[in-house]
């Protein structure tokens, strides 16, 4: 299924995307004489009985009044303000790893273990959001495409082998950063961390339409032409190692989002450097999953 945040009306709400047309669940369930639906997708990821609202609503015919034109609504972040940071792994892909290295032809050194910071709540965004260019405050703005993970079902410890369990489902990430920024405090989270610096959607996939995460290819253009692509089969590390290592004594919860890392062709590995400047149209994507456009405006 695809599971999208929007506003409609002026009101916001959620609902299961079905090809040019929304259901919104809510609005289903008490259409329907249903128990009463949390009022965001958040809250719906994050109650225990999420399958059961959506076969519930699936099982009766839908109303008229519940029903959405996809074109009339404006799709918003799935998880529009997250209840905590975001989780996000750095190098996770050898090109990458590579082409930010002073010393081109030196040995690639791997991290042997997740490399590991977060992103703020206030970074994220919607499909076709802009991004408000500072120039007083940084003069190399960059992105990463990556595949975003939403956990379904909270846990802590948990095993490589019961790690994809915990998954809800996926979706795009963008995580756009300042580079300068990032370089002078010698650390990620400030750099990466700025308002509107995560756009996320357009929707979330639900992890039983995706046989196999390790197939999902990821690309990026700007103004059209493609700067990055690889699959997540080139991740260094996988999935169930990413959440396995995150939930190591700490519980990763419901509604909480992992960002994977990001392949090669970041504008920082060009020489020189090609980074993003106002009118600049970032478009990410990922094969089952959609588009993501983020256009670069002056703040």
């Amino acid at each position: 299924m695809r599971l999208a945040s929007y506003i409609h009306h002026g009101e916001a709400s959620y609902g299961m995307v079905q090809g040019d047309e929304v259901l919104d669940l809510p609005a289903a369930a008490k259409a329907s004489g249903l128990v009463a639906l949390p009022a965001t997708l958040w809250s719906f990821i994050a109650a225990a009985d999420t399958t059961r609202g959506i076969a519930d609503v699936l099982a009766v015919d839908r109303p008229a009044a519940a029903l959405r034109a996809l074109a009339d609504v404006r799709l918003i972040a799935p998880i529009p303000r997250p209840a905590k940071n975001i989780f996000c792994i750095g190098r996770n892909y050898v090109d990458h790893i590579k082409e930010r290295q002073p010393d081109q032809a030196a040995a690639v050194k791997l991290p042997q273990f997740p490399q590991i910071f977060t992103k703020a709540p206030t970074t994220v965004i919607g499909p076709d959001d802009t991004f408000p260019l500072d120039a007083a405050l940084t003069a190399a703005l960059d992105y990463e495409v990556e595949l975003a993970v939403i956990i379904g079902l909270s846990g802590r410890n948990l095993s490589r082998e019961a790690a994809l369990a915990h998954v809800f489902g996926y979706t795009i990430g963008n995580d756009i950063t300042a580079r300068d920024v990032q370089k002078r405090h010698e650390q990620w989270f400030k750099g990466k961390s700025f308002d509107r610096s995560c756009p996320l959607g357009p929707w979330i996939i639900t992890s039983d339409e995706v046989a196999d995460y390790r197939a999902l290819e990821l690309s990026l253009s700007v103004n059209g032409e493609e700067r990055q692509r690889a699959r997540a089969e080139q991740m260094i590390f996988d999935l169930p190692e990413i959440i396995a290592t995150l939930s190591a004594g700490m519980t990763l919860e419901a509604g909480d989002i992992i960002l994977t890392g990001t392949p090669s062709g970041v504008g920082a590995g060009f020489t020189p450097p090609r980074f993003l400047v106002p009118g600049d149209v970032v478009t990410c994507a990922i094969s089952g999953i959609g588009t993501l456009t983020t256009r670069i405006v002056a703040a």
